[in-house]
């Protein structure tokens, strides 16, 4: 293999970071503890030309190849066994044009550094709740955040985007270019090329009234039932959502309540500013508030406000539903688990998808759960690998749990590797397209490594370029 990536260094400018490397043992890493995988190289492009020679170095020795954009993925998707790694985190430029309102960002780039440019300028696009996660894996895969009841999933914002197709072509996907390409990117994941940059709609988004809001277990009910009449006729500019934590060790949290079961509810105001204390006084009244957090900031402070709990090298595993409502019965499924959430790390929340999300057409981009109300994930991260069998357990009983209640399929980024036998439910009836576009631009599944959808014509059962088991 060492002639092989002298290679490969060759093509590469010599970015290719191999077993034996110094560096090798940092670049095979992933945010996912639990992910032991070693690559034979790590190739850390400098330029989309690079990104294009190891697309196709892969494909012409039948490498398994795995893309590295922001690193978060839970199931480690961003790294492979004996394959190729292309990493982009040497990429993360981001560049704005606050006269069109328009900003560039590299596959390397993650939300913290796109939100600090944008915010520069009082602008914003919908992305995410934790600021350390990707722009790539984020809008390919759909892209909810705050900002999503107001204006809509990142991937409805992608105005945009350069891509390294599995023949290693340099396309441009938009609406006017390669459109059915940008349709598939918009929510169909990694399947169909190497994102290389995405160009986004900006809004006017700077301070806002923002609110992390702490209750005991015991009142969960009641802010629950509260949350969900509020949440659906809420103005848009509100998002907030529910979730179930244990207690952060945080200043405006009492130590009583630190690594005790919580329920709380986060989010922001971004509408007119003297509106905002009358915006957040309701949930401040609805029970007893075991600790609150409830002031203007900056909106890419609240996008980073849970970031340093969540560092590199956590152990993961997750899941996912849609929910059509809050119903009692999800409800219930809350209360009962919520009360043990194994982890300071590990996120039970429910993200509002209404409003500007559910005026886009289930079928004008790849992301299919435009009736969705809610997307809940069951993020479970923790440090023992003694706690691997329990907290596993409890997600997948949790999960178990939620299903009556739920829509057949979920958000493709909270799923993990095994979650592969739901792909067709997680598309719905946008699945048959994407299998088509899949075969026009990786006949041969390529770019595997992902919630894959085969291409139109590949048995679903077929074991052809599976993806990588959990380590």
């Amino acid at each position: 293999m060492s002639s092989v990536i002298d290679e490969l260094r060759v093509q590469v400018n010599g970015h290719a970071i191999a077993q034996g490397d110094v560096e090798y043992e940092a670049a095979r890493a992933v945010y996912n503890g639990m992910i032991d995988r070693r690559p034979a190289a790590v190739v850390r492009v400098g330029n989309t030309a690079e990104v294009a020679a190891t697309v196709n170095f892969a494909r012409a020795r039948d490498l398994d190849l795995a893309i590295r954009g922001g690193g978060h993925s839970a199931p480690g998707y961003g790294t492979c066994d004996d394959g190729l790694v292309i990493d982009f985190s040497g990429r993360t430029r981001v560049d704005v044009d606050p006269v069109t309102r328009r900003a560039r960002a590299d596959a390397g780039a993650t939300w913290a550094t796109f939100n600090k440019a944008t915010h520069a300028h009082g602008l914003a696009t919908p992305g995410g709740i934790v600021g350390s996660t990707g722009v790539a894996g984020l809008t390919l895969g759909g892209g909810i955040g705050y900002l999503s009841r107001q204006y809509g999933l990142s991937c409805d914002n992608l105005l945009s985007a350069e891509v390294v197709t599995a023949d290693g072509r340099i396309l441009t996907a938009s609406s006017d270019e390669n459109p059915d390409l940008f349709w598939a990117l918009r929510g169909g994941g990694g399947n169909f090329g190497v994102v290389t940059s995405f160009e986004f709609q900006l809004h006017p988004v700077d301070m806002v009234h923002a609110a992390i809001i702490f209750y005991s277990v015991d009142d969960a009910r009641d802010v629950a039932e509260f949350y969900r009449e509020y949440i659906e006729s809420a103005p848009e500019e509100f998002g907030a959502f529910l979730g179930f934590h244990r207690g952060p060790p945080v200043g405006f949290l009492p130590e009583r309540w630190h690594d005790k079961p919580l329920c709380m509810v986060v989010g922001m105001w971004t509408g007119d500013e003297a509106e905002g204390p009358a915006r957040w006084q309701p949930f401040l009244d609805v029970a007893p508030v075991a600790g609150a957090l409830v002031e203007r900031m900056p909106y890419p402070e609240l996008n980073e406000a849970f970031d340093d709990l969540l560092t590199k090298g956590l152990r993961a595993y997750w899941k996912a539903n849609f929910l059509s409502g809050l119903s009692d019965g999800a409800i219930n499924a809350y209360l009962d688990f919520g009360r043990m959430v194994p982890s300071v790390q590990t996120s039970v929340d429910i993200y509002p998808i209404n409003g500007a999300v559910q005026r886009v057409a289930a079928e004008a981009t790849a992301f299919p759960y435009r009736h969705a109300a809610f997307s809940p994930v069951i993020a479970c991260m923790w440090t023992d690998p003694a706690d691997n069998e329990s907290n596993i357990k409890w997600v997948r009983d949790f999960w178990t749990a939620l299903r009556p209640f739920s829509e057949p399929g979920g958000y493709i980024n909270f799923m993990d590797a095994d979650d592969l036998g739901r792909i067709t439910d997680n598309y719905s009836a946008n699945y048959a397209r994407l299998a088509t576009v899949k075969a026009k631009y990786d006949p041969g599944n390529l770019f595997h490594i992902n919630q894959n959808i085969k291409p139109a014509g590949v048995p679903m059962l077929s074991t052809f370029h599976d993806n990588a088991g959990r380590a």
